[in-house]
């Protein structure tokens, strides 16, 4: 195995919270490391609808931090929330002053639209549904005119270097076909979610919880990974990835139907189209259920505006045979963001010295059991900066390590584990279908070995099985009503033991 000795800080992954951590680790070298080309490959280039923060005149950061607790259904960490958004403003200017080009009013402000459970309309947005696209092109010409920063596409993470003392320093990842062992002072995990686990995702396929799997299986603490966030109104016309008809859309106005054209959402949420994703996602899939059916209509709301307005949704409509301008868009929930992951604290340290997470597969406790929209581009610039400059001012170690690696999963077993993983850990769940689970997964695991995948998937179903109540992301039919408000916290060996205990706060 090839081995290299970086001096400086790793980052696995280039989303946005993986390069926000890069530029704000300087002066020290920062090596990132991607599988993908930058700008592909990750979640935050496909945000649609934009970054949430308290740029108003009728707004401020308690607002938006109070949506932000509400949202989560009792779990937000409410001090990490409150930081997020008072951190918010000064965020999204700075991401506008790279070059980022947020749709302005006619006085030069920021152009700002609504969604669900949000008080005020603080989602500033760059043409309607192309924000994360256009962010991620402004930071990507940042990183490559930065000096200390050296990245390498191409990079698969496929271990993480551990000294006996617990210390992570470093990963191990395929780079164009050779293994390399690269040690350095401290590692950034920004690998993002776990989208690619389940068979309808609006994530980048490629996203399988690498990150997640393999800090559990050095044995990091994992907070709340039983909840999921399905986003209500994937477009469904048999694409994998699926593509994603924005919140935004409702926000200006479009309804949800069903095959006969009635507005049903008013049955389910006294806020309608503008509930909390987690009600929307479920009425959706009750309709669908029931046979009904489930359509956005946007023709009067947007309308021949569609092109300019969100050409995005336009487009992926368009491919899919559908005039949004004229036509209903059929829709399903689909797995969305994953709020649970590797422990942090606000600066990214995981229970592991030398170890840091940022971005989606962290959870530093700011989404609860359930996201507030838009709140995850944010959370990726403010706490990948704040992971890039704790992570940087590690001391440099030196000693013997040892790989922790993970298997790797077959293509027929991942399509068999994503089917498994959209029946019985999805929208709706049940004891006996996360039971069902939990034995696929351990067959899959004795065929093949141990893989981060793998792992990534027993610890969201071990914790939904283990998890009595129904609360955000997180519903049971079994365990309809909310019980005590805590949050879980597990290692890989409490998971695999059959009788888990959640660790409140």
């Amino acid at each position: 195995m090839e081995r290299l000795r970086h001096d400086g800080v790793v980052v696995v992954g280039a989303g946005l919270a993986g390069l926000s951590a890069a530029l704000n680790a300087a002066p020290a070298q920062v090596l990132v490391l991607t599988d993908a080309p930058l700008s592909h490959g990750c979640s935050s280039a496909w945000a649609q609808g934009g970054v949430a923060a308290a740029l108003g005149a009728d707004d401020a950061p308690a607002l938006h931090a109070a949506d932000t607790v509400a949202a989560g259904a009792g779990l937000v960490v409410a001090d990490v929330a409150r930081l997020l958004a008072e951190d918010g403003p000064a965020a999204v200017r700075h991401l506008a002053a790279l070059g980022a080009p947020f749709d302005r009013t006619a006085d030069g402000g920021f152009a700002q639209s609504l969604e669900a459970a949000h008080s005020r309309a603080r989602v500033a947005r760059v043409k309607g549904d192309q924000a994360g696209r256009a962010i991620m092109d402004a930071v990507v010409v940042a990183v490559l005119a930065a000096q200390h920063i050296e990245v390498r596409t191409g990079a698969h993470l496929t271990g993480l270097l551990q000294a006996a003392d617990g210390r992570i320093r470093g990963v191990v990842a395929q780079i164009k076909g050779r293994s390399v062992e690269i040690t350095a002072r401290s590692v950034i995990l920004a690998t993002g979610g776990i989208g690619g686990l389940y068979a309808v995702t609006t994530t980048p396929a490629e996203l399988q919880g690498e990150g997640l799997g393999l800090a559990a299986m050095a044995g990091a603490v994992i907070a709340d990974p039983e909840f999921v966030q399905f986003h209500p109104t994937a477009i469904d016309i048999g694409r994998d990835p699926a593509p994603l008809a924005t919140e935004a859309l409702r926000g200006e106005g479009a309804t949800l139907v069903n095959g006969d054209g009635e507005r049903f959402m008013a049955a389910y949420h006294v806020d309608a189209e503008m509930a909390p994703r987690d009600v929307v996602a479920r009425a959706i899939h009750a309709e669908r259920e029931a046979g009904r059916g489930a359509f956005l209509d946007a023709r009067a709301a947007v309308g021949a505006h569609f092109p300019d307005e969100f050409p995005a949704v336009f487009a992926a409509c368009l491919g899919g045979g559908i005039d949004p301008r004229t036509q209903l868009i059929p829709v399903a929930p689909a797995c969305h963001y994953h709020m649970g992951g590797i422990a942090t604290d606000s600066d990214g340290r995981t229970s592991l010295p030398g170890l840091y997470a940022a971005g989606e597969c962290a959870s530093t406790g700011v989404h609860g059991a359930n996201r507030l929209a838009s709140n995850s581009l944010l959370e990726a610039a403010v706490f990948g900066a704040r992971a890039g400059r704790a992570a940087a001012a590690e001391a440099p170690v030196t000693g013997a390590t040892a790989p922790v690696m993970a298997a790797d999963l077959a293509p027929g077993d991942l399509q068999t584990l994503r089917q498994a993983m959209s029946r019985d850990a999805g929208v709706i769940r049940d004891a006996a279908g996360l039971q069902r689970l939990l034995d696929l997964i351990d067959q899959l695991e004795i065929a093949g070995g141990r893989s981060a995948p793998l792992v990534a998937a027993r610890l969201v179903a071990a914790c939904a099985l283990a998890r009595h109540e129904s609360r955000g992301g997180h519903y049971r039919t079994d365990f309809p009503e909310h019980a005590t408000a805590e949050r879980t916290f597990v290692t890989l060996d409490q998971v695999t033991h059959p009788n888990l205990k959640f660790a409140a706060e």
